[in-house]
């Protein structure tokens, strides 16, 4: 086997088979093992010094020991070494178990009395890994059959429907560590009453300080009218919110301590304050503008009315 599989090829082979185990059954999160862990990159070196040193030693054992052989058993062992696998008795061996086949010397054997215009047949035996995989598969029928058709175990329906619930439990748990994805680019308007309970909370401990827990405003802008000094809508809010306002002046950026999807809640809670009237608001910043979504159609003014051109046709006195 040492002369089938050169140290080049067995090396590798073994350090890749080692260190997939360690990968698969080593529960590192979203880092490969050897990197979270300091442990496993220690083993991994060992165990690859050590493999590199066996080879060494074994090279060495070797050629020590074919030289102390006789001429005559350096030529026996050269010709061994130079039969092809194909050839050897464990290769012949290993075919003639799992085959159970005959040599030509030996077809008289098997041979039928069975004619067909001079083509003869042979009694061969089934391979034994043929037979053996027949029986297998009856013995896994016959279980199959017991279990979901006799005793009535769960069904298909039940399996997936318990496998999706396991899946959307690893999912659970993945999106607590995995890092957060949601961007200006990607954010949506949130309407659900679960969302914006959470938005306010968010709001009501990190915001209330600047804009009061009406959003009407006292350090920071009014929030609940139309004007906005960065512009309006989710996307404008949730990059104002993550990135911070005006540069010297304005609002902090929070990306550093509020998640991108906790910003996206907050931001879509602000928005459902439009338009909620809190008392006293504080006045309209100077740079804030009104802002109309885009694709929007900006209601028209009604032109003044020339009050020389009013008619009065009448009043109704009792």
């Amino acid at each position: 086997m040492k002369n089938l599989i050169p140290a080049y090829v067995r090396v590798p082979l073994l350090f890749a088979i080692v260190f997939a185990a360690l990968e698969y059954f080593i529960d590192s999160g979203d880092k490969p093992a050897f990197l979270k862990f300091p442990m496993v990159s220690l083993f991994l070196g060992v165990f690859l010094f050590l493999l590199v040193a066996i080879e060494i030693v074994l090279s060495a054992v070797d050629k020590v020991t074919y030289h102390l052989l006789t001429d005559e058993q350096k030529k026996l062992v050269e010709e061994a070494q130079s039969i092809p696998f194909t050839e050897s008795k464990f290769y012949k061996g290993l075919v003639e178990k799992l085959t159970r086949s005959k040599g030509i010397e030996q077809e008289k054997d098997v041979l039928l009395d069975h004619d067909y215009d001079g083509i003869k047949e042979l009694d061969n035996v089934l391979p034994p890994w043929w037979v053996g995989l027949f029986y297998a598969c009856v013995v896994f029928a016959i279980v199959y059959l017991v279990r979901f058709h006799v005793i009535g175990d769960y069904t298909q329906d039940e399996e997936f429907v318990a496998e999706m619930v396991a899946q959307d439990k690893a999912v659970e748990e993945y999106l607590k560590t995995a890092p957060d994805q949601m961007n200006k680019d990607k954010v949506t308007l949130l309407t659900d009453a679960g969302a914006l309970a959470e938005g306010k909370k968010i709001f009501e401990s990190n915001c209330v300080a600047c804009h009061r827990a009406d959003a009407g405003g006292a350090i920071g802008p009014n929030l609940t009218d139309e004007n906005w000094i960065l512009g309006g809508g989710i996307k404008n809010v949730f990059n104002t919110v993550m990135e911070g306002g005006r540069a010297g002046k304005g609002m902090v950026a929070w990306k550093e301590s509020i998640k991108p999807t906790e910003i996206q809640k907050v931001a879509s809670y602000v928005l459902s304050l439009q338009g909620s009237n809190p008392k006293e608001p504080k006045a309209t910043e100077p740079e804030a503008k009104p802002w109309v979504a885009e694709g929007a159609v900006k209601p028209a003014t009604a032109p003044p009315m020339d009050s020389t051109k009013i008619q009065v046709v009448g009043t109704a006195t009792k």
